[in-house]
């Protein structure tokens, strides 16, 4: 048995936050200045290149990415093998990102209730998923998700007949539907299976795959490398003014479905695709 205090969680969560915000992970940086290099159209080539200007100036001036700093969402593998001490694990997470947001001078977004809509003031609180698995380490993503992408997502009940050319319809008709609101060139993060949440959460898990890499399913990764080439010929483009990239990757992930259903989620994500992950 290995004991964590909770105040390392918090610490970490904190300073994830704000790198999250001001900085693009290693995959999507590749992802990115491959797509100024690859990009057909000038005018998509014009907005790619601007893209990178404004990631290079919020990394030298710690400006935040994005002017929305999104809901933070944090998915979290604990160890059995693992106790935690010195107080609430979720209390811990939320203490990490509201001294991220608070500290780190990040726009607050969040609101208590969502018909009353009072702000939080600290982004408080977030969106956690658990998952308990073998070991005794403590495995940490966050993923700020802002809500231009996140308003464009879907999901699809989709019937056993409708079988994968269903799947890839309505995959290409919630890409189609968000055009320029994703803020493209986006990633598409799927999940297929499970039942109607969990075809949601395997989307949002998707997002934070890195970028260039594909599932070990032999049929999941055709999907995969079908759905990019198909997507980047709807001419949507970078900032939805036309081009060749309006995807930089697709992601799906799979489970185990009822005989009667099919379900798939699909969670659209801009160009910055904010997620970092840490071991604790």
């Amino acid at each position: 048995m290995r004991s964590v205090d909770v105040s390392i969680v918090t610490r970490n969560i904190k300073e994830m936050c704000i790198q999250a915000n001001h900085f693009l992970s290693e995959d999507m940086d590749i992802a990115m200045k491959n797509a100024v290099e690859t990009e057909e159209a000038p005018l998509g080539k014009q907005i790619l290149t601007q893209l990178q200007e404004n990631l290079k100036i919020a990394g030298e001036d710690m400006i935040p990415i994005c002017q929305d700093t999104g809901m933070a969402v944090v998915f979290i593998e604990v160890g059995q093998e693992v106790h935690f001490e010195g107080g609430s694990l979720t209390d811990a997470i939320n203490e990490g990102v509201r001294q991220g947001y608070v500290e780190g001078y990040l726009r607050k977004s969040v609101v208590g209730d969502p018909i009353i809509r009072e702000n939080t003031k600290d982004n408080t609180p977030a969106v956690i998923h658990y998952n308990i698995v073998p070991g005794d380490k403590v495995k940490i993503k966050v993923a700020p998700k802002g809500f231009g992408s996140e308003n464009m997502s879907r999901v699809f009940m989709l019937k056993p007949a409708d079988g994968i050319e269903g799947v890839k319809n309505a995959i290409l008709t919630a890409v189609q539907d968000a055009g320029p609101n994703a803020c493209p060139p986006m990633v598409v993060g799927i999940g297929i299976g499970g039942t109607f949440e969990k075809c949601a959460l395997m989307a949002k898990d998707a997002l934070t795959r890195e970028v260039g890499t594909h599932s070990d399913i032999q049929w999941v990764k055709d999907l995969e490398e079908e759905m990019l080439e198909t997507i980047n010929k709807l001419g949507i483009g970078p900032g939805g003014l036309g081009g060749t990239t309006t995807a930089l990757a697709v992601n799906v992930n799979t489970y185990p479905t009822h005989i009667a259903g099919l379900p798939v989620g699909i969670n659209i994500c801009c160009h910055v695709n904010r997620h970092i992950v840490r071991e604790v």
